[in-house]
């Protein structure tokens, strides 16, 4: 007996397969590069024992045309499950109710596309359904980024938090967008408003500190919130309409040496949503800390090394020093005319 069970927008129906004459569901879905992505499968037993049970193996494969070429991705049986290869670290089932099987992958490569099968095995039978990857690089029109106040973590409440997004050259994130950025690899374990009113916080790489490690990857949220209480914020700005640099200067500058550095420059300091469109949108990449219009100072880098954010590609934060130190340069922006 044929079974459908359409979870997405593409669903083809493969009949006469080796899982006696069972269907196997093919499903399309589409990665940008360096982002998350969940491949959907469902358990399609007409007598389906509990997701929790012993007896239920879940295997997922990424399969070629050559079976020798096949690799193991995840395997769970009962409480035990366990990553292969690449993949390890990688790859979570999603688990969202008694009959998902779906696995989430984080930090989705090129070497990732292609075709996986998911086989729910119970005891009494074998249920296949398979996933084709495609993995594309994307084209951003935005970016979304926390921001905690200068009196430090959760400070804002959420009138604050309109405000300080606006005071940054940008908007307070709806849930859209922060979903969109995790899609696209944001990872960031201090929860902050967002347009509706929720409290969340998205979740690459799950961990203990950080909503707990047997939890998989997605966002995390509080939900709706009274709005006196205090939080960190996500702000989203989309790309610049002008241009974003480092000014070269003889010698390093106290903040106000700096906002007047700009100034004479024919320019403004930089606000911190100019540095994470430069960086994200533009590929902006400069290993010199400096200050920003919130006396914050950062440094954008694209290309990570050594000394320079050399794990990842981040806007690293080096924090709200003493306004009279000399001891960083500074960003500067110049608007469109």
């Amino acid at each position: 007996m044929m079974r459908l069970l359409c979870i997405t927008i593409v669903c083809l129906i493969l009949a006469g397969s080796a899982y006696s004459e069972e269907t196997i569901l093919t499903v399309k879905v589409s990665a940008e590069l360096g982002g998350n992505i969940t491949l959907p499968c469902r358990i399609l037993s007409s007598d389906t024992v509990s997701f929790g049970d012993n007896g239920h193996r879940i295997k997922w494969t990424k399969v070629e045309d050559d079976e020798a070429l096949n690799e193991d991705v995840l395997v769970k049986m009962g409480p035990h499950m366990r990553a292969y290869g690449s993949f390890e670290g990688r790859v979570f089932l999603q688990g969202l109710d008694n009959e998902d099987a779906s696995l989430i992958m984080t930090e989705v490569s090129m070497d990732d596309k292609g075709k996986y099968h998911c086989d729910v095995d119970n005891g009494i039978e074998d249920s296949l359904q398979e996933v084709i990857l495609e993995v594309h690089a994307g084209l951003m029109t935005g970016v979304v980024f926390p921001y905690s106040p200068p009196s430090g973590r959760y400070n804002l409440n959420f009138h604050d938090a309109v405000q300080t997004c606006e005071d940054q050259e940008a908007v307070i994130a709806s849930h859209e967008q922060l979903l969109d950025a995790w899609k696209r690899g944001l990872d960031w374990c201090n929860a902050g408003w967002l347009s509706d009113g929720t409290v969340q916080y998205p979740i690459t790489k799950p961990r203990h500190p950080c909503g707990g490690s047997n939890n998989g990857p997605g966002l995390r949220t509080y939900g709706r919130q009274e709005k006196i209480r205090q939080f960190d914020v996500f702000c989203y700005t989309t790309a610049l309409k002008g241009r974003f640099y480092w000014l070269v200067q003889p010698e390093r500058l106290t903040f106000d040496e700096a906002v007047e550095a700009c100034r004479d420059n024919g320019a403004e300091i930089a606000k911190v949503g100019h540095m994470f469109a430069a960086w994200k949108l533009e590929g902006y990449d400069r290993c010199d800390a400096g200050w920003l219009a919130d006396g914050s100072v950062r440094y954008p880098i694209s290309r990570p090394r050594k000394n320079c954010s050399p794990t990842e590609a981040a806007v690293r934060f080096v924090g709200f020093p003493d306004k009279t130190v000399k001891s960083y340069g500074v960003y500067c922006y110049e608007p469109d005319q």
